[in-house]
């Protein structure tokens, strides 16, 4: 089943800190524009939920806090991305080009030219304080482009 808004869907590798922290950032600056969009995301790990020590990243939830973002009381457990997911999704963002191509090439070889890949380190290689500001750069610069693109613009 389709849902009614276009997905921009967010991949990492276990789906607890940077692709959760690009879906909140982006559902939140979205929200009462109209630009009609929907983000959601998940991890290339197969069985990505058994990777991570809970549901959502302590720097995420940080720095999701530090934007003013609201956020639910219980967060729901990372998720493993299926064929469908980037199948259905209008826009499937992959966080780390020399991380996750391959996993998208191994899991998905097919769809490899339906993912965009960007350059966001994950936390062993570059600091919250390098990674957040990154993310929310692209984030914000992914939303310009849809506003762009989005018919009468």
């Amino acid at each position: 089943m389709r849902r009614e808004a276009p997905v921009v869907l967010f991949l990492c590798s276990g789906n607890y800190y940077r692709s959760r922290f690009a879906e909140h950032l982006f559902n939140h600056l979205v929200a009462g524009t109209g630009l009609g969009y929907q983000a959601d995301s998940a991890g290339l790990w197969p069985d990505c939920r058994t990777r991570n020590v809970g549901p959502i990243a302590p720097q995420t939830l940080d720095a999701l806090r530090t934007r003013g973002i609201a956020l639910p009381t219980v967060h729901r457990d990372p998720k493993d991305v299926t064929e469908h997911d980037i199948r259905e999704a209008a826009v499937t963002v992959a966080l780390k080009e020399a991380e996750h191509r391959m996993l998208v090439r191994a899991r998905f070889p097919t769809l490899l030219d339906r993912v965009e890949f960007w350059h966001v380190h994950d936390i062993d290689a570059a600091p919250a304080s390098e990674a957040i500001p990154a993310l929310e750069h692209n984030v914000r610069g992914l939303i310009a482009r849809l506003s762009q693109s989005k018919p009468g613009a």
